[in-house]
């Protein structure tokens, strides 16, 4: 396994995250992925990238309800993994008691209550990055800013972090850190993938600048990228949210994943792998999140990892792709 800086900061983490996502209580009465997998289903895929030397777990409070950061946590406990050498990372902003008063969003209140359900949960006495899922716009920035740097004086998290913002916002929140002598983020999670490269433009640039660690979800566009256009696999026939994400874009995107399919085979490559290895020879990223449901998905990411890619491969993968709207929700 290769091992970087989590950005400006003096924390090793693998150059593969594994995203909790994929475990939780299964069905749609218990979140937005109703094809996760239960702590029995997961152990495998889990005791195989702790063997492959992952030492990255991203999740979040809302993915399944919480039980997503309560199988992180089981997970831990069950291979005895050193607290000291791995980085677990959550999120904060969407809504865990939903129509409810202060039922979610970024306000002080919110953070200070989350933070402390998301440990109780993990059954840890910090994490190691605390992440905005979204920012949220009935929040003034100061009051994010303020309460989170709070959570890190407290000892309950030792990094920031933001996910899915605008390049304006995200220096603008920075810069009131800076102002205030509070912490700043420390990483940026992006969507980023071959179909979506928007992030191009102006954020990735402004991430190398501030030195900030880029962790990027979706890097297979929720399996666009891992598999021939049209197929059909169990997730996919459950999955709500991937086509509120990229459906409207389809037509587009059809033309990237034909190529990829292409150059994956001339290279005698999958697809997730060749996916991969373009996002890993991108100087900015300093670790996709993987969301795995097989121990082959892990396999192949990390195999990944001794993947380089050549000029004209690169620039033939890239050529068909069209801008889409950035929509800072997505």
């Amino acid at each position: 396994m290769q091992y970087v800086k989590f950005g400006n900061t003096g924390m090793d983490v693998s150059r593969i995250c594994l995203g909790m996502m994929s475990f939780g209580k299964p069905g749609s009465e218990n979140g937005l992925f109703p094809w996760a997998k239960t702590f029995d289903e997961g152990k495998d895929i889990f005791r195989r990238a702790i063997d492959l030397g992952i030492n990255y777990f991203d999740t979040a409070n809302v993915y399944q309800m919480g039980s997503s950061e309560e199988i992180t946590g089981r997970f831990i406990r069950e291979f005895g993994l050193n607290r000291d050498e791995i980085v677990v990372a959550t999120k904060v902003h969407f809504p865990m008691r939903p129509d409810r008063p202060n039922g979610g969003g970024s306000s002080r209140k919110n953070i200070l209550a989350e933070i402390d359900h998301s440990l109780r949960r993990l059954q840890l006495d910090y994490v190691d990055v605390y992440q905005i899922h979204r920012l949220d716009h009935e929040t003034p920035m100061e009051e994010i800013m303020e309460a989170l740097h709070d959570v890190v004086k407290s000892g309950k998290a030792r990094y920031i972090g933001a996910s899915t913002i605008f390049a304006w916002q995200l220096e603008r929140m920075q810069n009131i850190a800076e102002r205030h002598g509070w912490t700043k983020f420390a990483s940026l999670q992006p969507q980023y993938n071959l179909i979506y490269r928007e992030e191009e433009r102006e954020i990735l640039p402004l991430c190398r600048d501030r030195k900030m660690a880029v962790v990027p979800w979706s890097p297979l566009a929720g399996g666009r990228c891992s598999r021939p256009w049209g197929t059909q696999t169990g997730r996919s026939k459950i999955d709500g949210v991937s086509p509120m994400v990229w459906q409207s874009t389809e037509a587009v995107d059809k033309p990237v994943v034909d190529t990829l399919e292409r150059v994956a085979k001339e290279r005698v490559r999958s697809m997730a792998q060749e996916a991969l290895a373009w996002m890993l020879n991108k100087p900015e990223i300093t670790a996709p999140i993987v969301g795995a449901t097989s121990v082959k998905h892990i396999e192949e990411a990390v195999a990944a990892l001794d993947i380089r890619l050549d000029e004209d491969e690169v620039k033939a993968l890239e050529a068909p792709y069209v801008p889409h709207v950035k929509t800072g929700m997505f």
